[in-house]
């Protein structure tokens, strides 16, 4: 069972759910966030829903924030729908916080006098969408006429019933703590997870995806390597630590990135003991990380069975002692000390 604490409702996502399910969309909004995959396939339904098919050349419109002006996003949103009831106009990564004065205001006028049969889709992609409050005139007429929509990463419930459809679309089924294994090892973005899914698979034998499926041909994020690079320190088995970060290293990752993951898994780990040396359950140690699956504090707690408090304190100590050497001696080799840090700890353990 997942645990997870209870996040902020996205009453915009909610809202726009229930106007495409009521045919109530409305004139203007703005859609960002990380889980691009969601946000993508939004932008696609609300097409279908407006745009009939066969008429998208007149009626679906799409600009490059790059370059464009007021101008010609008014001439875009004001031409009339051709054989249809509304138009989409569908805007990339337009900074709105940049525009002059004079661009900004051009926008806050076509805002406040919005043809209602169009529908703009201000979309941010590769950048982040930051208001910036010191232009009050402009985050008013976005606050008034733009409804702001985050994509944002599901729940891992939600993310679990997805993960089982793309299975099972696949023709094969997965139980939950294969399926927790899997989000935890390729992260909880969709995108990420789709090609993941495909190669799982295509290489399993059998009807039920088990975790040996996952880890033979899974692509695992930075940080489920790091958490079993520190799985292996606990252990006492540099061979195993240095063959991981090896693998790392290969893949150009940055030594100093690198040692700063493996300092906050050590945190984590110096939690876990805590716990266990003062009779507080896997529960308390989600809660202090906001850690997702229990099998994942389950295994965080097994790491710290290894380990004493002392151990725990020192490598702490020694993550922040050579962080500090990495960043301030020059002519450091990040990867040697990161080596030696490793040898050193597992040889403690």
């Amino acid at each position: 069972m997942a645990y997870q604490k209870k996040k902020p409702e996205n009453a915009a996502y909610k809202k726009l759910l229930a106007d495409l399910a009521a045919d109530t969309l409305g004139t203007a909004y703005i859609f960002y966030g990380e889980e691009s995959y969601l946000r993508e396939y939004y932008i696609s339904e609300i097409r279908k829903k407006l745009v009939p098919a066969g008429l998208e050349q007149f009626n679906s419109h799409k600009l490059e924030g790059k370059g464009l002006t007021a101008q010609v996003l008014a001439e875009t949103v004001e031409a009339m729908p051709m054989m249809a009831q509304r138009t989409v106009v569908h805007v990339v990564d337009w900074d709105l916080f940049k525009l002059n004065e004079e661009q900004r205001n051009g926008l806050i006028a076509l805002l406040d006098d919005f043809p209602p049969y169009c529908c703009l889709l201000l979309v941010y992609d590769q950048l982040e969408y930051k208001p910036n409050k010191t232009y009050k005139k402009l985050c008013a007429a976005l606050t008034t006429h733009v409804q702001a929509v985050r994509f944002e990463e599901q729940s891992q419930d939600d993310m679990r019933k997805w993960v089982s459809r793309r299975f099972r679309a696949a023709g094969h089924t997965i139980d939950v703590p294969a399926a927790e294994h899997l989000l935890f090892t390729c992260g909880s973005l969709m995108n990420g997870l789709i090609p993941e899914i495909e190669k799982i698979s295509a290489y399993a034998k059998q009807e039920r995806i088990t975790k040996a499926d996952i880890d033979a041909v899974a692509a695992p994020v930075l940080e489920a390597q790091v958490f079993d690079l520190t799985r292996a320190v606990a252990k006492g088995s540099y061979n195993q630590a240095a063959e991981l970060l090896g693998s790392l290293l290969k893949h150009q990752e940055e030594p100093v990135m690198l040692l700063a993951l493996l300092g906050k898994e050590l945190r984590r780990l110096y939690t876990a003991r805590v716990a266990l040396d003062t009779g507080r359950d896997k529960f308390w140690l989600m809660e202090q990380w906001n850690i997702r699956f229990e099998s994942i504090a389950r295994q965080m707690l097994e790491n710290a069975r290894r380990v004493d408090q002392q151990w725990c304190a020192n490598a702490v100590r020694r993550c922040y002692e050579v962080d500090v050497r990495m960043k301030s001696v020059s002519g450091v080799n990040g990867a040697d000390e990161l080596k030696l840090l490793l040898m050193e700890l597992a040889q403690g353990a």
